[in-house]
């Protein structure tokens, strides 16, 4: 969604970085840039207006003009700013011990019961007892869905019924809780296809019989400005503790998501990225803006591979790096996600890469196909499969024989680098084990800190 607005900013900002000293009349001429940017990626207005106006001042305030490495500070500058124009500190929903209700709202689209699966799935895996109301009776098989989402999260759904009072609802819903105890009550509401004042008055009941202690407004991102229309309409008559911002991953401009703090006083707790059950990521304003500006998002990577779980690589020498190896390894990168998304996490890969950069996770699966069609003993001494072993690993992979000489070609090379790592590291003939990556607190384990 950022690709865009993120590359522009990095050629205005690289430009800048190569100047040790700027000339007021070179950091007007790139704030103008840098606004027109913002314009185009659909950022409101009054904010891309008052953020170029906030650079600029700090700029000529910390008397950056004319100084060394005048560059680098103007591009500390606006990345600080982006930080702060996103929402500045990461907020996310308030939670109590025993009581939890929140109230999902948001117009029909928006994503409020696949969001409202996601966030079961995600709390789940905190410890948390989770219960699913449906109570979106407008919509044909709402409640259906998010009764398959409910049994593919493993958790309880309470079905509202049509022509249900609040009131009933209530007592429903309490009545349940007495018999199994949940410390986490989500309720999907009904949504339209644009706000009137039947929907908002509908939910003005409920949510005053339920009294939620979070309201959160569903936006679909990719609607651009009117995301931010709806937002306001939502508080202005029942009142929102936070936004979920969904469909991050598409292609649009992304202007709602950098507008949305600003213009509706709400933060943003959580984007969807995928379609997937496990495709919520709490929303840290800092991690955004370095992926913007192409410094990528070290900690999002390191615990996207903590909740993937992944198991150290156990090798005894560099040089034993065998097929098996390879298809281990292969199956836990695709655990992290979509690797053309992975690789822009990496600081500077985003530059690196060239536009439209994207990896045929296909191929990925034809490997692995490939692989899996041999015996273990292939697998384990790749220099034994001949001709005739070919055409048998072909035809059970639905692959060609080239197509099997190219994997094995390309087996060879890892497997040489492999050797030269391990010499280069010193670990040749003393065995070789990937570091472990930390299970909390975000630190870097001093394996993997940069050494001068």
């Amino acid at each position: 969604m950022f690709e865009s607005l993120g590359n522009k900013l990095q050629d205005i900002l690289e430009k800048l970085g190569r100047e040790r000293q700027l000339t007021e009349a070179q950091v007007k001429a790139s704030m103008r840039e840098i606004r027109m940017a913002l314009l185009e990626a659909d950022v409101n207005f009054t904010v891309a207006k008052d953020f170029v106006g906030r650079v600029s001042e700090q700029a000529v305030g910390q008397q950056v003009l004319g100084s060394l490495n005048a560059g680098q500070t103007v591009i500390k500058l606006v990345h600080d700013e982006l930080i702060q124009t996103l929402g500045g500190e990461s907020a996310q929903p308030s939670l109590d011990k025993k009581h939890n209700v929140w109230f999902m709202v948001g117009l029909q689209g928006a994503g409020k019961t696949t969001s409202s699966g996601k966030l079961a799935a995600h709390y789940k895996k905190q410890g948390r007892r989770v219960l699913l109301v449906a109570a979106d009776t407008q919509r044909p098989a709402a409640r259906d869905q998010l009764e398959v989402l409910s049994k593919q999260v493993g958790v309880p759904v309470l079905k509202v019924n049509d022509g249900e009072t609040p009131a009933e609802t209530k007592a429903r819903i309490e009545e349940h809780l007495a018999r199994d105890p949940r410390d986490l009550v989500i309720v999907d509401t009904a949504g339209r296809l644009q706000i009137d004042e039947g929907l908002m008055n509908q939910l003005a009941a409920l949510k005053a019989e339920l009294q939620p202690t979070e309201t959160l407004l569903v936006v679909d991102a990719m609607t651009g400005q009117e995301a931010l229309n709806v937002a306001q309409s939502f508080d202005e008559r029942i009142g929102v503790s936070g936004l979920i911002m969904t469909k991050m991953d598409g292609d649009a401009r992304g202007g709602a998501a950098l507008s949305a703090r600003s213009v509706t006083g709400k933060p943003i707790y959580f984007a969807g990225v995928s379609e997937k059950i496990g495709g919520l990521e709490p929303f840290y304003p800092d991690r955004v803006a370095g992926r913007i500006l192409g410094m990528g998002d070290v900690l999002g990577l390191i615990e996207r591979a903590q909740e993937a779980d992944l198991k150290a690589m156990d090798v005894k020498k560099p040089g034993d790096f065998d097929l098996e190896d390879l298809l281990l390894q292969l199956r836990q990168i695709r655990k992290l996600g979509p690797l053309g998304d992975l690789m822009k996490m990496i600081p500077g890969m985003s530059r690196a890469l060239p536009e439209g950069f994207t990896i045929d996770e296909k191929q990925l699966q034809r490997i692995d196909a490939m692989i899996s069609s041999m015996t273990v003993k292939e697998r384990r001494n790749p220099k034994m499969i001949d001709g005739s072993r070919r055409k048998r690993i072909a035809k059970g992979s639905g692959s060609s024989v080239q197509d099997i000489n190219k994997l094995l070609k390309m087996h060879e090379q890892m497997k040489e680098m492999m050797k030269m790592l391990g010499q280069m590291t010193g670990g040749k003939g003393k065995g070789m084990r990937m570091p472990k990556l930390p299970r909390g607190g975000g630190q870097v384990p001093p394996s993997l800190k940069m050494k001068k």
